[in-house]
């Protein structure tokens, strides 16, 4: 029997409510730029702003946070056209929630302003 308008309606409905909902594994940030004072800068410490977070308290739950910085790259190794940068939140910085982290390779200088990830793991459940 041929499928009629009716039944796509009803097939369609029951496919959006069988749907399972997508679970992000991590919280989006910002870089910021490097650790820095009126003289230098330390390239090897770069600020990151948690989307969400605004207070030191709120901060210091992602303290041992694995980070990542996603990038496209003009050519591609093992087939795969984006690159990462892994790091891990090492302290708090200021009273605004921003967080200091160390990555395996210092973040580019074009990276500033750009989304990381910050990865809800490791888990501490002792904090």
């Amino acid at each position: 029997a041929p499928i009629l308008f009716c039944d796509l309606c009803e097939l369609k409905l029951l496919m959006v409510k069988t749907a399972k909902p997508s679970i992000r594994l991590y919280q989006p940030g910002t870089f910021l730029g490097y650790r820095r004072n009126r003289i230098s800068q330390k390239v090897t410490s770069a600020l990151v702003e948690i989307e969400g977070v605004n207070s030191r308290k709120e901060a210091s739950w992602y303290l041992g946070k694995r980070v990542v910085y996603l990038y496209s790259a003009n050519s591609s190794k093992a087939n795969r056209p984006f690159r990462t940068i892994l790091g891990k939140v090492q302290a708090l910085h200021g009273n605004s929630g921003v967080v200091r982290c160390k990555f395996a390779k210092n973040m580019p200088a074009r990276a500033m302003g750009a989304r990381v990830r910050v990865m809800l793991y490791p888990n501490r459940s002792d904090v």
